[in-house]
């Protein structure tokens, strides 16, 4: 456990804030993901911001589905989608309920229960690549669907909490255009993360899906 650090949670008032606020305050911040094999703490490193229906790159662009609806609910919630029919990504529902926004949890530094992820990410060849991306963050953290809508700001006896932590100076915080984002929201500078952490994953631009001839 890191000593000194802020373990004050942080609370609904935090996340009820425009989505390009939160996203770079999140950096830093402790995520705590609480299991029946203990607790798993990761220091936040990369996030993206997700700007609901004003933003081409959310899922929520074109509207409320079954699959996003908890991004349309009040702040402080996860929204946990799964994706090419193989992984699971996190993100935190922030903003006045009805707008839809949210950050994705791209990366972070796993600092207590790293045996635990180690576990779930035997492939990783070194610790800072146990949460080196998102998909690989929600399974060292063992998040899935069944962690949908979770109330992040419940206490204690939550599965997903998120502390105050350690955010780091202003000037070691760079943005950028999203990973993997494509057409009209491919340029927004809405990725965040901590300059030089080894724990940050590489960016990739969109590549168009070609179709098989």
């Amino acid at each position: 456990m890191n000593e000194g650090m802020d373990r004050t949670p942080l609370t609904r008032e935090f996340f009820d804030r425009s989505v390009l606020d939160v996203a770079p305050d999140l950096l830093g911040r402790t995520l705590v993901r609480r299991t029946d094999e203990g607790p798993i703490e990761l220091r936040l490193t990369e996030v993206e911001a997700y700007a609901g229906e004003i933003d081409p790159g959310s899922h929520a662009f074109r509207g409320r589905t079954d699959r996003n609806s908890v991004m349309f609910g009040p702040p402080g919630h996860t929204y946990v989608y799964f994706t090419y029919g193989m992984w699971h990504c996190l993100n935190l529902v922030c903003g006045p309920a009805g707008m839809a926004s949210g950050v994705l949890l791209r990366a972070g530094e796993i600092s207590v229960g790293t045996g635990m992820a180690r576990a779930r990410r035997i492939s990783a060849r070194k610790d800072s690549e146990l949460a080196k991306g998102p998909a690989r963050l929600a399974t060292a953290l063992d998040i899935d669907r069944a962690l949908n809508g979770s109330d992040i700001v419940a206490g204690h006896t939550a599965p997903l909490s998120v502390l105050h932590g350690t955010p780091p100076p202003r000037d070691q915080v760079r943005s950028g255009p999203r990973t993997g984002v494509g057409g009209d929201g491919a340029h927004q500078p809405w990725r965040f993360w901590i300059d030089g952490d080894p724990t940050v994953s590489p960016y990739r631009a969109h590549a168009p899906r070609r179709r098989a001839t």
